[in-house]
């Protein structure tokens, strides 16, 4: 999250809106946004809707449905124009995030 937050500005000048998405409660996030400095919002799957919508769900020690760490890359019209996965381990490359971006 803290790569996200210090590339905002240049997503944000590519004509894109960053915004983290995960499983944890609207009360975490909170949590999480004060204690990271976040300036961009997160939004809660707190149902896992999206978590399934994107086929992005995984197993993880034993809990069902866990976010596999990804990137979207969604037009204003809502259609999904670029979507990446990386492992546990993996960070995204956010020169590759923000190259996709500035080709919309």
């Amino acid at each position: 999250m803290e790569l996200l937050r210090d590339r905002s500005a240049e997503f944000v000048e590519a004509g894109v809106r960053p915004f983290g998405v995960s499983r944890d409660s609207p009360w975490t996030h909170i949590a999480w946004s004060q204690a990271l400095d976040l300036t961009f919002p997160l939004l809660s799957d707190w149902n896992g809707e999206a978590v399934r919508g994107f086929d992005i769900a995984t197993v993880h020690r034993g809990l069902q449905d866990v976010t596999a760490r990804s990137a979207f890359l969604v037009d204003a019209s809502g259609t999904v124009r670029g979507a990446w996965r990386y492992g546990t381990s993996e960070l995204p490359d956010f020169d590759e995030l923000l190259s996709a971006a500035r080709a919309l």
